[in-house]
This record gives C-alpha cells, sequence and structure tokens, in this order.
C-alpha cells in the first residue's frame, strides 16, 4: 500500500512538472496513446513476448535477445516498452519490435489495462526494471516473468532494512551478470538465478560485424593516429584537448554525448584555443572538399573532427589507436565495451565503480581509468612511447568481450527452449 501511494504521487507529481519540462510532457503523453496502441495493435488472438527497458541503454541489452526471438520464433509478437523517454524518442520506430510504446505508471489501475490488451506469454525485464505491481500482476495472471543482464550490490535498497525484496521474488529466473550477484541473492534466499554475463558484449560484437566502413572518416584519418572521445562531456574535453596540444600528429575524433549548439561552439572554442582545427561531420557529407582544403591550411595545427549526429559512433571506434569514453565526471561512464570490443584501449573517468565491465577491463589492462590531467597525461604518455604497451592493452581490451560474450545464447535457451 505505500508503495502504490508512492506511485500515485509520483504520477500526479509527473503530471504537475509536465507543464515545465519537455521531456516530462513527452513521457506523460506518450502513456496516454500506450493503451490506444495496444489496442490496435495487439489481438486477442497474438503471442505476445514483452520486453521492457528503462532507456537506451537496457534497449541495447535486450536487444540481441529481440532479434534472435524473430529470426528463430516468428509466431511470438514483439512488444518493446521504454520507460524514458531518452530510449522510447531514439527507437519509437525500432523494426524488431511489432511494437513500441511507453510503459504506464505502476498504478493498479493501469496495470490491469495494461496487462489486459497486451496479454503477454512471456514478460522480460532489462537490468534494473522492478515494478511491483506489474510483476505481482504477472504473476497472478501465470505470465513468466524474467529478468535479463541484471546485477545487483549490497548497498542497493532491496538489502537494506527499509528496502523490500517483493518485486524480486515475482521472477520465474533471473539472469544476472556476475557470480556476486547470484552469491548475493541467494544470502536472502533467492535461489532461481543463473550467472550468464551481459547480453550487451554479445551486442557490441553484433554491431562490430555489421559496421560499414565511413568513408569520411577514413579521409580524415588517413595514415594519422587518431583518439576518439566518444560520449564525450566538457570535464572530459576540459582534460584531453589541451594534452593534444602538445601532441598535434594524432588526430582528434570527438562525439559529443550532447549534440546541442551551445555545446558544439564550446568543443570548437577550446580546439582552436589549443591549436586545432576543426570541422564538423556534417560539412563534410555536404561537401567533402573542405577536408582537403582544411588539410592543406594546417601547417603547425592539429586537426578535429566532431561528430555531430547520431548513429556513427560505434563504427567510427574502428579508426582509433585509443579511445575515450565520458561521463566519468558526473552521472557516469557510458558504453565502455561498444569501443573495446575494436581492441583499443578505453579510457574513462573516476565515477565507473558501478560499472562491471569498465572494472573487468581495468583488472585485465584493457581500460584505464584518469582523475585528472595528470594522470591523463600519464596513460597517454606510455602508450605514444611504448607501442608495445598500447597494443598489449588493446588485446586485453578485445580478448575480454570476445571471451565473454554468449550471454544471449543461454538466455534465450533457457526462455524459449
Amino acid at each position: 500500500m505505500i508503495y502504490t501511494l508512492g506511485i500515485y504521487l509520483y504520477t500526479f507529481a509527473a503530471i504537475i512538472a509536465s507543464l515545465f519540462s519537455k521531456k516530462i510532457r513527452k513521457r506523460v503523453y506518450g502513456i496516454g496513446q500506450t493503451f490506444m496502441l495496444l489496442h490496435r495493435h495487439i489481438k486477442p488472438t497474438d503471442r505476445v513476448v514483452w520486453f521492457h527497458a528503462a532507456s537506451l541503454g537496457e534497449f541495447e541489452q535486450g536487444r540481441p535477445l529481440m532479434e534472435r526471438l524473430r529470426v528463430e520464433r516468428p509466431e511470438y509478437k514483439i512488444l518493446l516498452t521504454f520507460f524514458s523517454p531518452s530510449g522510447y524518442e531514439v527507437r519509437k520506430d525500432y523494426e524488431g519490435a511489432d511494437l513500441v510504446c511507453y510503459i504506464p505508471f505502476d498504478t493498479p489501475g493501469n496495470v490491469y489495462s495494461f496487462i489486459r490488451l497486451a496479454h503477454p506469454e512471456i514478460a522480460i525485464f532489462i537490468k534494473y526494471e522492478f515494478w511491483t505491481n506489474f510483476l505481482k500482476a504477472l504473476c497472478k495472471r501465470g505470465t513468466k516473468v524474467y529478468s535479463v543482464s541484471s546485477i545487483f550490490r549490497a548497498d542497493q535498497h532491496f538489502f537494506k532494512w527499509y528496502g523490500s525484496l517483493t518485486p524480486i521474488r515475482q521472477f520465474d529466473h533471473m539472469f544476472v551478470q556476475n557470480q556476486l550477484s547470484k552469491d548475493l541473492l541467494a544470502e536472502h534466499g533467492i535461489m532461481n538465478t543463473t550467472v550468464v554475463g551481459d547480453t550487451r558484449l554479445d551486442r557490441v560484437i553484433a554491431i562490430r560485424n555489421a559496421a560499414a566502413p565511413l568513408s569520411i572518416v577514413e579521409q580524415f584519418a588517413e595514415n594519422s593516429p587518431c583518439f576518439i572521445a566518444g560520449s564525450s562531456w566538457g570535464p572530459d574535453e576540459e582534460i584531453y584537448i589541451p594534452y593534444f596540444a602538445r601532441h598535434k600528429d594524432w588526430r582528434l575524433i570527438i562525439a559529443p554525448h550532447v549534440i546541442s549548439e551551445t555545446h558544439l561552439r564550446e568543443i570548437e572554442k577550446l580546439l582552436a584555443e589549443n591549436g586545432y582545427k576543426s570541422v564538423r561531420y556534417t560539412e563534410l557529407e555536404n561537401k567533402p572538399d573542405i577536408l582537403s582544403a582544411l588539410k592543406n591550411d594546417t601547417e603547425e595545427k592539429g586537426l578535429a573532427l566532431i561528430v555531430n549526429c547520431f548513429g556513427k559512433l560505434s563504427s567510427i571506434y574502428r579508426y582509433g589507436k585509443v579511445a575515450l569514453v565520458g561521463g566519468g565526471f558526473g552521472v557516469g561512464i557510458h558504453n565502455v565495451p561498444e569501443a573495446a570490443v575494436y581492441g583499443i584501449p578505453v579510457l574513462f573517468g573516476p565515477n565507473n565503480k558501478k560499472f562491471r565491465e569498465a572494472q573487468a577491463l581495468k583488472a585485465c589492462g584493457g581500460s584505464f581509468e584518469y582523475q585528472d590531467e595528470q594522470t591523463f597525461a600519464s596513460i597517454m604518455d606510455r602508450f605514444i612511447h611504448s607501442p608495445e604497451a598500447l597494443q598489449q592493452a588493446g588485446r586485453a581490451a578485445g580478448n575480454y568481450i570476445n571471451s565473454n560474450a554468449g550471454a544471449t545464447e543461454k538466455c534465450f535457451n533457457d526462455i524459449f527452449n
């Protein structure tokens, strides 16, 4: 009852906040469309598998399972829901699902209407999604419910005196990322778990194998070593751009996490102050001759490419000697395996402790943490002056990704066979 009251209060607060926030307004409006979409696209006779992801990161973890299900079990209709507008807006047209919509707020009325219309045979919640009323109602209905790529830590609220294990106990089975999660759950009497690793590793391998060459990046890079800064934020840029002012033989490729005109201009200004000429990716798409003229005009200056569009980064990493994944001075680092899969060392800031792959890659020597300009310079100086150290770190990164793949196969076989 306390949980449900909290959800009602949260719902009311979200409606009020939607008057002032465009992002929240999109979610509230999207939920209003959910029941109409379910009624329109799902028939009573459909066999439905429901995948739920909070946002884009969780979607990428569930995607390998969805795509395999589509190929091997076409009799199922795939329903995909998101909690966050940042996930839904990017993947609302995802062709791997029959219907993409928002998950409604977890109130009893919403839950009843959603499950009645969707009537899933199987529900798969990805990583950190534990909605108590949904889970209880699904179990009562007899729907098989699974958690995929979940990971647990002792400091999570479930395991505190004020927490509740009720939502976790509703799962038929949990496919966890590591042995620590399995052991922690076992301490609390939850035994229906299997350690499979992270399905995201299967996804980044699939992306790597399918990645098409990018002629613009090839022409930009030529034979120069490239430093790829992916999902880059301001605090990262203030560290690595001044460093490369002393190493202008390296070309910079910067893919900012936030592609806004304000941030793009801040990057261009910082590059100019540090002796780098820069060009935006879309400029080269429209006028490829700009690159030749820019190269001829650089003289003593370095050259930087700013990726001001989405969907390119996962393919761009292949052109790097070293990669940086941003976010380590904010809410947390972004997708480290996406870069490491290409067999290059990955650097990131200090907020990385909750990211399993980052910790594992650090342990095997495939990734490295920097806290400031000095630690960043120490890492890069070693790579620049020791090609052997650079190659060894790259091999460690690639080997980790390849040797820990296969979670999708294990989950799929247990759920659908």
